[in-house]
């Protein structure tokens, strides 16, 4: 660990370097864990900007430089749409993307954060696994206030935004962040195998067929694999549905605490292998995309996710199987990522930053006109390949169509917008990127027959007290 973040400061200085003498972006992208477009190399956005859905002066300071950290490139991408509809502001937004891979974005961020000067982020995304860390935990103190911004209580109510985006953005009663995205979550499958495996594909019927609950989906994976089918491509595309459904996070009054429904993903990833109902790949690796495209070892029948997933993985990773799947509930409901936007408290020092930062996330966060962000993400109008998505605020969700090719045509916010009453941040820690990937890789040496049961629990808690200084 520590070898990585020296690692880590080497790269942020040499870019810090380059960066004075050459100007533009920088670029530290790789693959993402993370709903979102797919990191791709950043460059700065210069030339004439704008003012978010109100409008407004670009002020008499010239040109305005912001900048504007993420981990994917998807807050840029939003970057050069505010730019070209509404050309009032000077503005240039300098990205840097630095993908979550190998915990990479946090290390950075925060250095950059504490550094300090004219280098600093302004903007800034952070997802949910590590989100409160910055609204509520160790580095929230670098974040403005909402209503410093001049965005107001009124804004938000009147925008309709889900409530657990403001709940996970709000520290002491004060609005730090706020998420664009709705993320909860659906049982994304193939039609073809649905037809040959329960004689339809009709997502009123899978959902009786695969839950409600565990059992009928182990029923239904006994069923597909009588037929030379994975229900699952691996154990990760059901710990979203655990994770996330768990009455409780990982820390509980100071300490790690294992909610049961967590410490059950043992016996369900267990039973998942030892049945041979998955192909056992791992997520964001080669080989679950090839389960997308049905080039594995078995073919598969479904995935868990938010509508995210279908958009910026499957449909990439997999646009030969355009058409053949359908979304219905999942056995167990619950939300998966998300993307919060915060400013640092340094440009209330600014007018004209302040000003251009302030209507720059207005438009991503709270703007429901037919300019807003949200209604033309919800809407496939942000960008040329015509993407949807769910987004926060219920306001613009009521008058979208979600209907997507890649779903053959199914009005996809049927299934997503009920799944959003799953999304809750009172089971989320700022710890959560390390703990999960700490637990999840004690999980796959039980079922790997590496240790025992007992044995990887206790593993896991003294992996967690070396590394992050929590007890248990």
């Amino acid at each position: 660990m520590k070898r990585k973040l020296a690692l880590i400061t080497v790269i942020i200085m040499l870019a810090s370097l380059i960066a004075a003498c050459g100007g533009g972006s920088k670029d530290n992208s790789g693959s993402s864990s993370d709903g979102g477009s797919s990191p791709s190399a950043t460059t700065s956005t210069g030339g004439s900007g704008g003012s978010g859905g109100s409008g407004g002066s670009g002020g008499s300071g010239g040109k305005v430089t912001i900048n504007l950290w993420s981990f994917t490139n998807e807050v840029p991408t939003m970057a050069d749409k505010f730019k070209e509809l509404f050309p009032d502001y000077d503005v240039e937004f300098n990205s840097t993307v630095i993908a979550t891979t190998d915990n990479a974005y946090q290390p950075a961020l925060d250095q950059a954060l504490a550094a300090g000067g004219k280098e600093a982020p302004d903007i800034y995304a952070a997802e949910a696994a590590f989100v409160l860390k910055y609204t509520q935990g160790d580095m929230s103190d670098f974040a403005a206030s909402y209503a410093d911004l001049g965005i107001t209580d009124q804004m938000v109510q009147e925008a309709g935004i889900a409530e657990y985006t403001i709940d996970i953005g709000t520290k002491d009663g004060e609005l730090k962040a706020l998420g664009y995205q709705a993320t909860g979550g659906a049982l994304i499958y193939r039609r073809s195998i649905a037809k040959d495996v329960f004689g339809t594909d009709d997502p009123n019927v899978i959902k009786n067929e695969v839950g409600p609950g565990w059992n009928k989906f182990f029923d239904a994976a006994e069923k597909l694999k009588q037929k030379g089918y994975a229900i699952v491509s691996g154990d990760g595309d059901i710990w979203h549905s655990i994770e996330n459904s768990s009455d409780k996070g990982w820390i509980v009054d100071g300490k790690l605490y294992i909610d049961p429904k967590r410490e059950e993903f043992l016996d369900l990833s267990k039973r998942l292998k030892d049945n041979g109902y998955h192909n056992d790949t791992q997520d964001w690796t080669e080989a679950w995309y090839a389960d997308m495209r049905g080039e594995g070892p078995k073919p598969v029948f479904a995935f868990f996710g938010p509508a995210w997933l279908i958009n910026y993985v499957m449909g990439p990773q997999a646009p030969n199987t355009s058409g053949d799947w359908a979304v219905t509930e999942p056995p167990v409901g619950f939300f998966w990522g998300g993307t919060w936007l915060l400013a640092n408290k340094e440009v209330l020092k600014d007018e004209t930053k302040k000003q251009v930062v302030a209507e720059f996330i207005k438009w991503v966060t709270v703007d429901t006109s037919d300019n807003g962000l949200q209604y033309l993400w919800a809407n496939g109008l942000i960008s040329e390949s015509g993407t949807k998505d769910t987004v926060a605020s219920s306001v613009v969700m009521a008058r979208s169509n979600g209907e997507l090719d890649y779903l053959g045509g199914q009005n996809m916010f049927d299934v997503f917008v009920p799944a959003n009453q799953f999304a809750s941040g009172k089971n989320l820690t700022q710890y959560d990127q390390s703990i999960n990937d700490i637990w999840r890789a004690q999980v796959r040496e039980y079922t790997a027959g590496n240790k025992s049961r007992e044995q990887a629990i206790e593993d896991f808690k003294k992996q967690v007290r070396d590394e992050l200084g929590i007890d248990s």
